[in-house]
């Protein structure tokens, strides 16, 4: 019997940004616009692949690149501190 010719695993980083309604926006940077939500983080993971795979698929289908993500993005957070008087408030991080 031949071997069963296994497929490629692809890896792409996802940005899973904190709402404040509750719950998590999904976003890819290899592919804008490819975007999910879920209530929990690991619904919110599990829709991720969902939306992935459906995107990489209408990717091949359309018999377009699917790119290979060489590098991942890098998340930091700075320490500064804020200039006297500063008035602060807390807002959600939109794109």
């Amino acid at each position: 019997m031949p071997a069963k010719k296994q497929k490629p695993i692809l890896e792409y980083p996802a940005f899973f940004e904190p709402i404040e309604e509750g719950g998590y926006n999904v976003s890819f940077p290899a592919f804008p616009g490819c975007v999910t939500f879920g209530c929990t983080f690991e619904q919110a993971q599990e829709k991720a692949k969902e939306v992935l795979e459906l995107w990489l698929e209408e990717l091949a289908q359309t018999k377009k690149e699917i790119p290979i993500v060489k590098s991942r993005p890098v998340i930091a957070d700075i320490k500064v501190v804020a200039p006297p008087k500063t008035k602060l408030t807390y807002a959600s991080h939109n794109r």
